[in-house]
């Protein structure tokens, strides 16, 4: 759809937003189910998942917000059809 004359020849753009491990509530949710589950303090259960970012850190609402404006901006018109991971280099491949 997104690389139809239909839609992107009238400016109309379509792309995917793929988040990776972002500090919110969800992932606090989620890492808090893992201390109950497994015993571990939740600074080891937050080290542990670090460790498998390459950024060695979370991503921030700041950042996110930050990509998704720019996709929705003029700046990004020639971009689409596309997906834009945002996850500090979690994703072990390339599109």
């Amino acid at each position: 759809m997104a690389r139809t004359a239909k839609l992107a020849g009238k400016n109309v753009t379509i792309n995917n937003l793929l988040p990776g491990a972002f500090d919110t509530d969800r992932l606090r949710g989620t890492m808090e189910g893992a201390v109950k589950k497994t015993g571990q303090s939740m600074e080891v259960v937050r080290e542990n998942r670090i460790k498998t970012i390459p950024s060695a850190r979370f991503g921030n609402a700041d950042e996110f917000g930050a990509t998704c404006a720019f996709l929705c901006s003029a700046h990004a018109g020639y971009i689409t059809g596309q997906n834009v991971l945002i996850d500090g280099g979690a994703y072990p491949g390339t599109y």
